[in-house]
């Protein structure tokens, strides 16, 4: 059983790659002290993308690492989790990033990301944003969602932490669905880091593991 060692108000480095929202809501969350934690840093691995200006007009250090200045992704992520370093942060927090992070042992189960469907199903590699839920409705789901979970060396495969569920109308667009998806992502990503800030959480082979308080 492996321990998630992540403080009581762990500082949190939100790495995106385009508009923001999620860093958006965590920074309202936090101005209204409704979350368990403090945003340290935003990184992004695009140029201009308007999260970054978000993380600026927050007065927080904003960083750009793009992948196609390194050799290979080990190199890409090392340079982005030495910012999140730089920044003392304890938990990095994917918003919309959309490259694979290499996730060395010394931040195993420190690194959390939001997906918008409820993994296993849609998820994995090109997976993202409209396409998922356009696939959902392909699929002729009767509901869909979102999941927070610990990210790992593989797309959307990590242990779980939180899920929640939206119907899917039958007039849904893929628009409409995103919208009624993000709203649920803005009380998952949340909830999921006050779990892992409460010290109950551990991982058991895959599977996270909440003990009771």
């Amino acid at each position: 059983m492996a321990k998630v060692p992540v403080p009581p108000v762990p500082r949190l480095a939100v790495f995106l790659s385009g508009g923001g929202t999620t860093l958006r809501n965590l920074l309202d969350r936090q101005a209204a002290g409704t979350l368990a934690g403090t945003v340290a840093c935003v990184a992004s691995d695009r140029d201009g993308v308007a999260g970054l200006d978000r993380g600026k007009n927050a007065g927080l250090p904003v960083a750009v690492v793009r992948r196609k200045d390194h050799h290979d992704r080990e190199s890409f992520s090392a340079a982005l989790l030495a910012f999140a370093e730089s920044h003392r942060a304890d938990l990095i927090c994917l918003a919309g990033f959309l490259q694979l992070l290499a996730v060395p042992d010394h931040w195993e189960n420190r690194v959390v990301n939001i997906h918008p469907s409820l993994l296993p199903s849609f998820g994995g590699k090109g997976c993202h944003g409209a396409h998922v839920h356009q696939a959902v409705l392909d699929a002729g789901c009767k509901v869909s969602g979102c999941t927070v979970h610990l990210a790992t060396n593989e797309y959307d495969r990590g242990p779980i932490l939180v899920q929640k569920a939206v119907p899917v109308l039958p007039d849904d667009t893929a628009s409409t669905l995103a919208a009624r998806v993000f709203s649920a992502e803005c009380e998952a990503y949340p909830e999921a880091i006050a779990l892992l800030a409460s010290g109950r959480m551990s991982v058991v082979a895959n599977r996270a593991v909440i003990s009771p308080v």
